[in-house]
């Protein structure tokens, strides 16, 4: 379930945080499929404030101003990007995105470094070591250093 008890507060975005949806590369998962998977799991909408599906289409999910519910404790200060994927055809984490999605990536990143100049991007994995997941199946530290 969503905390909202913070909601009042100004957000300062410290983070961008990749996440992929840790679906197979070969079977779809579209916007609405993500938003039902997000409904059953109590969300009020989709948690991401972006979904990349593997067309590269960049389709905003929660405004930027409001907090997203993809990572426990630090959805306050950061602003949520999914990838479609990050599984492969046998299930196993991996890094999926097509050549379209990379290069959306990149694009949503640059506008939002632009905007969050302060803000550090990173993979949901790195953001503590209690974190147990592959999430987002490669390293967005080190792949985006230099946005």
């Amino acid at each position: 379930m969503e905390n909202s008890k913070d909601e009042y507060l100004p957000r300062e975005i410290k983070l961008l945080v990749i996440h992929c949806s840790a679906t197979r590369c070969n079977v779809p998962f579209s916007v609405e499929q993500l938003r039902e998977c997000h409904l059953q799991r109590g969300f009020k909408d989709i948690g991401y404030h972006f979904y990349i599906t593997r067309d590269g289409e960049v389709h905003q999910c929660r405004p930027v101003l409001e907090p997203g519910a993809h990572v426990r404790g630090f959805n306050r200060h950061s602003i949520g990007i999914c990838y479609e994927g990050g599984l492969d055809k046998e299930g196993h984490p991996a890094d999926t995105r097509t050549q379209a999605q990379r290069f959306a990536l990149i694009d949503l990143l640059t506008i939002l470094k632009h905007q969050y100049q302060e803000a550090q991007v990173l993979g949901h994995y790195q953001l503590s070591a209690n974190i147990h997941k592959a999430c987002p199946c490669f390293d967005a530290r080190n792949e985006y250093s230099q946005i």
